[in-house]
């Protein structure tokens, strides 16, 4: 983290941080989320949509202002009602699901000496899977989540909103990366089974497509909350949808929409078909490591090992690093150590299976799998291990 340092808030240079949140019913983690980055902001506003439980009391106990708005189905409209009541110089966005990670909270004021920013982007881990929570169990994926106060940073979409940036002009100067972590469980098992959060979403989502001329980001999020209820098929056809609509807006379909769509092609076991696809879709974006990994798994599951040794390979080359893409912790790591053994025991190379496994387990040492694999290896030098899903 070096080159980075903490604004002295007693300097000249001072300037004011607001915390902006919508809330509903969050009782259970807003304390938690506030708490981690009271000692930063200047201002907190929270929006509240409805909430029948302590909620509003406890921002108040944290010295927020609280606001009070009548839920309309439109999470972007409840975000700018929260911007109007600001008065920071600069704005920091947070869920209650969500909490900045105590080792890196303060380096979010570095932003606010710099005149020259309009932007600044930080990293949110977010996990999926079972409670507890962990690191292998997350996607990681850099986000806007500050930016200076100005009547013309608005938010759009009703639902999965985005802050619009579209109309500023701006260039890679105006943003600043800051080595900041958010930690989001909002995604969690027990998050989306208690909330009800895909069925919400996809009533919110098939409202916003009724409007004419819809965002294509729209198609995407449907099929993205369909892949998670596991309707598939659909899911397919909707993120297919979304990057036929960006292409005829002229837009080169973002990368998640093929992180998504070759996602679902591996759920549904269409390997053969999707091969000219996935080399397609790394031509488009050479630097995203999930689609070389999804490459690596078509191949070997194909039985074409060479092949997929190759992607597993440069996904151990790329890292985890490139956050502008939503990113699976373990793709450039444990993941592929583990793929490239399976594939060097199909190979009959034993040692550099054997050797593959090892790094798997330095890296992850409860990965079952591997576990086995170095039984079977240990056990027999002539067995053939089959790959995942044969």
């Amino acid at each position: 983290m070096g080159g980075y340092t903490i604004v002295d808030n007693n300097s000249e240079e001072f300037k004011k941080l607001s915390l902006c949140m919508i809330v509903r019913n969050e009782e259970e983690k807003l304390a938690q989320c506030l708490k981690s980055v009271r000692a930063v902001v200047d201002e907190i506003i929270i929006v509240d949509t409805g909430s029948e439980d302590r909620t509003k009391e406890i921002a108040l106990s944290f010295n927020a202002s609280v606001y009070s708005y009548e839920w309309n189905d439109d999470f972007a409209a409840a975000r700018n009602y929260g911007l109007e009541k600001s008065t920071g110089d600069w704005v920091l966005w947070l869920d209650a699901d969500e909490e900045v990670a105590g080792e890196s909270v303060e380096l979010l004021r570095n932003v606010l000496k710099e005149d020259k920013y309009w932007l600044g982007s930080v990293q949110i881990i977010n996990y999926y899977g079972p409670l507890p929570a962990s690191y292998n169990q997350s996607h990681l994926l850099a986000q806007y989540r500050l930016f200076r106060n100005n009547s013309n940073l608005r938010f759009r979409n009703a639902v999965h909103e985005q802050l619009d940036i579209s109309e500023l002009g701006l260039t890679k100067q105006s943003v600043i990366t800051l080595p900041v972590n958010i930690h989001h469980y909002g995604y969690m098992d027990y998050e989306v089974e208690v909330k009800g959060k895909s069925e919400r979403n996809l009533r919110l989502l098939e409202k916003e497509k009724q409007l004419e001329d819809y965002d294509p980001w729209i198609d995407y999020h449907i099929g993205s909350e369909l892949y998670r209820s596991g309707e598939l098929v659909q899911a397919f056809e909707s993120v297919n949808t979304s990057i036929r609509r960006f292409l005829e807006k002229k837009s080169m379909p973002p990368s998640l929409l093929y992180k998504l769509k070759y996602s679902i092609l591996l759920a549904l076991g269409s390997y053969e078909g999707a091969k000219d696809g996935i080399n397609f879709a790394i031509q488009l974006y050479p630097d995203y490591v999930d689609l070389h990994f999804y490459r690596g798994i078509i191949y070997m599951q194909s039985k074409e090992y060479t092949k997929a040794l190759i992607s597993f390979n440069h996904c151990l080359e790329l890292k985890e690093v490139n956050t502008a893409h939503l990113i699976m912790v373990g793709v450039g790591s444990f993941y592929s150590h583990y793929y490239i053994g399976v594939c060097h025991q199909n190979l009959k190379n034993y040692e550099k299976a054997k050797d593959a496994y090892l790094k798997t387990l330095e890296l992850l040492p409860d990965h079952r799998d591997a576990h086995e694999a170095l039984k079977l290896i240990e056990g027999s030098s002539a067995t053939t291990f089959g790959a995942i899903g044969e």
